[in-house]
């Protein structure tokens, strides 16, 4: 049986993918807001700092349900997995950060590669269900070890040390935002490689047919297994930047609360978009932070409200939004 050439599958254009992988002007104008909300909003470090984290979380869900089609309703286990892991780290002497991220990293990254194998080995509706029974049981294995993980109450007694031995974590954030916003911006740039590369591209093919890609002597489940790990790092290195800006890890990183909000501001942003994952967190948690404060008891509905109306009338989310309004613009390529 002859090789299938790539145009075989609907929707798959290496050509074109691979035509969006050197940085556009728009790309370095986004990295300049980050520099400009330092300096603009220096009272508010705090919360940008947490929309630093949560975006790189969402970033972590975007690798392996926008590019790869894999669907998680526990990507938090991940998430709490890497807190946990830090903040252990800097409770026994390991204080350093930069160790910290590499340790949550690697001990997410093994969370994700053994339950990739039972979550890759169903369809959609099987993987939601072991995807969140594994969040589940690591939930409830951390509120039971309240010897260990302190339970309800928290991880207490975590100790940071200067960053580089240089910058400490100061009351009002400053080095906690600069920190995390390098960060994501490290690993968002090696997201970017890795999503315009041969085996990004495979990724997609895979999410679009992943019956054919066998016949382009593409290892699917070995792909998919990578990915899903690679994800599951990333999302261990979020937990440990929340657990290192605070000093203090909640079971609440764990729940299931905080996957399906993920899930929640992917959509809103659009899936399949390393930027749509970085809009979504921004335009979500904006919101919350502006709604709960003008309605502190109905928020959730006009929030609600905004997310409707999103997907009513951006289709795949603001970043699908900003691309239709992109191509309207006088001069734009149709």
């Amino acid at each position: 049986m002859p090789a299938m050439k790539p145009h075989a599958i609907p929707g798959f254009n290496p050509a074109a993918l691979q035509g969006r992988a050197h940085w556009q002007r728009y790309e370095y104008a986004f990295w300049l807001l980050p520099v400009l909300a330092y300096f603009t909003f220096g009272d508010q470090l705090s919360l940008l700092s947490q929309i630093a984290i949560t975006a790189l979380f969402t970033l972590s869900l975007d690798l392996i349900l926008g590019y790869a089609g894999i669907v998680s309703l526990g990507h938090a286990a991940f998430f709490g997995v890497g807190a946990y892991a830090a903040g252990f780290m800097a409770k026994y002497g390991w204080g350093d950060p930069l160790l910290g991220l590499a340790g949550a990293a690697v001990v997410a990254a093994l969370v994700g590669f053994v339950s990739s194998f039972l979550v890759l080995r169903g369809a959609d509706l099987t993987r939601l269900m072991v995807t969140l029974g594994v969040s589940l049981m690591l939930f409830e294995a951390a509120n039971k070890a309240t010897d260990f993980t302190g339970g309800v109450d928290g991880l207490q007694g975590i100790e940071m040390k200067p960053l580089l031995g240089l910058f400490s974590f100061d009351l009002q954030g400053r080095t906690a935002y600069i920190y995390c916003v390098l960060v994501l911006f490290v690993l968002f740039w090696i997201a970017r490689r890795i999503v315009h590369s041969p085996f990004g591209l495979s990724l997609q093919g895979i999410r679009l047919n992943a019956a054919r890609m066998p016949a382009l002597g593409t290892p699917v489940n070995a792909r998919l297994v990578a990915v899903y790990t690679l994800g599951a790092a990333y999302a261990g290195v979020a937990g440990a930047l929340l657990t290192q800006t605070t000093q203090f890890v909640s079971i609440d990183a764990l729940s299931f609360s905080r996957s399906a909000e993920l899930l929640l501001i992917l959509v809103l942003g659009g899936s399949g978009s390393l930027y749509g994952a970085l809009i979504g967190t921004a335009v979500f948690m904006t919101a919350h932070q502006l709604l709960s404060g003008m309605d502190p008891q109905y928020w959730q509905f006009w929030l609600g409200l905004l997310l409707v109306g999103v997907v009513l009338f951006a289709r795949d989310g603001v970043m699908g939004g900003l691309r239709a309004l992109g191509r309207r613009l006088p001069g734009a390529k149709p």
